[in-house]
């Protein structure tokens, strides 16, 4: 009798625990889909959307555990993302596109900028005014920049190009100097060294390309929900960071930077962001944060051909712009 009254208190022990277990495991919340995000640059305002989504909790809401990885000078983000040592990466809708006619296995996902906002950045007082007096002249610019060709086309100029060095010093030391760069950043750093700068935009140029987030396809194949997940947040984020209180976003950058950036540049950068309405482009034209236009991909798609960068018929949109994840498309997978 004792015996069974003990087996009886064993079992109804062992049952308390399992119902105890079971209840425990309905209410754990499932593990968050980690994502590795790799940065093109330091990180600065133009990846606005992503820190304020990570400081904001956006992507723990969607049920994502993301790493942003800083990027820079000598950091291969396509090649990165290809390998799957990151999921998603920031680079331009022209480089992705190079990259997919190359085999490499990444696609567009989002904007970020619905132009990208390279300038060709000039002293006050240069005579040079327009792109077809920028003949004979010499540039300071990544020597692989497509746009260097399609000026050079477009115009029936020429002119010379020496290796970007990243640096502002032979900007501020020759009057005549004329470099690439981003017109929401290199501009305040050398007008804070006393330069007075003026600036000829690509897109001016006629240069229509969308800086972007890309993603490794075979990602888009295994884990759908979590890229849609993803852009929710993302584009959730990009909306919080230019329309409420930047503060989060920014001192998660201040945070993961070692060089002192200071609160007025970031400001300068997000005040240019939004005067030229890069982040949320025209409204009037249906364009908001993240959406790609199709058509726009197709045009860049032309002008990669009539270089001869794309052979005829060598890539479609649908090889480079993921549809059915980018805000504005048709849902499907």
């Amino acid at each position: 009798m004792a015996f069974q009254l003990l087996s009886a208190i064993i079992l109804a022990g062992w049952l308390a625990g399992c119902d105890r277990a079971k209840l425990q495991k309905s209410t754990e919340q499932p593990a968050k889909v980690a994502i590795t995000v790799q940065l093109d640059w330091v990180p600065e305002p133009e990846h606005g959307g992503l820190f304020q989504a990570q400081a904001r909790g956006f992507f723990a809401e969607e049920g994502l555990d993301v790493k942003i990885r800083p990027g820079g000078a000598n950091v291969l983000v396509l090649e990165t993302v290809a390998a799957a040592d990151a999921q998603i990466g920031q680079s331009s809708s022209t480089q992705v596109i190079r990259a997919a006619a190359r085999g490499i296995p990444v696609t567009n996902i989002a904007s970020v900028f619905h132009q990208i906002p390279t300038a060709l950045i000039l002293h006050a007082d240069n005579p040079v005014d327009s792109f077809p007096a920028l003949d004979g002249q010499t540039i300071m610019a990544r020597p692989e920049a497509l746009w260097i060709p399609f000026l050079k086309q477009r115009y029936g100029i020429d002119f010379k190009v020496i290796a970007q060095n990243f640096g502002i010093g032979l900007f501020l030391n020759d009057p005549a100097f004329i470099q690439e760069g981003f017109y929401i950043a290199e501009p305040y750093f050398m007008e804070q060294a006393g330069a007075r700068v003026k600036l000829m935009t690509l897109a001016e140029g006629g240069w229509h390309g969308y800086a972007t987030l890309f993603a490794n396809k075979k990602f888009l194949e295994r884990q759908p929900e979590a890229a849609h997940a993803f852009i929710r947040a993302y584009v959730r984020g990009w909306r919080d960071y230019l329309e409420g209180d930047p503060t989060p976003g920014n001192n998660l950058m201040k945070k993961m930077r070692t060089d002192g950036v200071s609160d007025e540049f970031l400001a300068y950068s997000r005040e240019m962001i939004l005067k030229h309405h890069l982040a949320r482009g025209d409204t009037a034209a249906g364009e908001t944060y993240g959406t790609i236009s199709p058509e726009r991909i197709q045009s860049e798609i032309d002008t990669l051909t009539e270089l001869g960068v794309l052979k005829p018929g060598q890539i479609t949109v649908e090889d480079v712009l993921a549809l059915p994840f980018a805000p504005g498309g048709t849902r499907g997978h």
